[in-house]
């Protein structure tokens, strides 16, 4: 892992019915590994399952020309109070198909067929990219480690999402 030189500010959200802030796991993750690669954290909430309140929150994010990236944690599963795909993909201006994609496969080597409820998404809305990820630590960890932190470094050739956040 290497140090980028072009830091982005990065929002961080967890959708958790029963976290707190104090026990949220996967976003203290998120937050260090995206610190450690050099990047800024931006904002960090945490927020029930709710449709309407993600969309408020992220939707500020969006607008907010200061925040280049957008991190949400949970409710990407099948329960009834599973909503963050239908939350947040109506904001987006650009779907990030390959990612989900790519997320299930780097996943499917970790935890087989399970991986099959996860429905991990990503998208660009006003020049800010957002990652849908699943609840746990660990699927965190493989979308960041595996997927996300080389997009968001300038220097990952042959392409990364950088020149679509800070250039437009």
């Amino acid at each position: 892992m290497s140090v980028v030189n072009q830091p982005l500010n990065i929002a961080v959200l967890t959708i958790s019915d029963t976290r707190t802030l104090d026990t949220d796991k996967s976003g203290d993750y998120l937050k260090d590994a995206l610190t450690t690669a050099g990047h800024k954290l931006a904002a960090r909430e945490l927020v029930k399952d709710d449709i309407y309140e993600q969309r408020a929150i992220v939707s500020k994010w969006i607008a907010d020309k200061r925040i280049h990236a957008i991190l949400v944690t949970g409710g990407t599963g099948f329960t009834h109070r599973d909503s963050t795909p239908e939350a947040i993909s109506v904001l987006f201006d650009k779907e990030v198909s390959g990612f989900g994609e790519l997320f299930r496969h780097v996943s499917y080597q970790e935890i087989g067929t399970s991986t099959i409820q996860s429905r991990a998404i990503a998208g660009f809305a006003n020049n800010t990219v957002i990652f849908c990820l699943p609840g746990s630590t660990g699927a965190c960890r493989t979308a960041w480690e595996k997927i996300i932190e080389s997009q968001l470094d300038v220097n990952f050739k042959p392409c990364n999402f950088v020149k679509h956040l800070v250039d437009a």
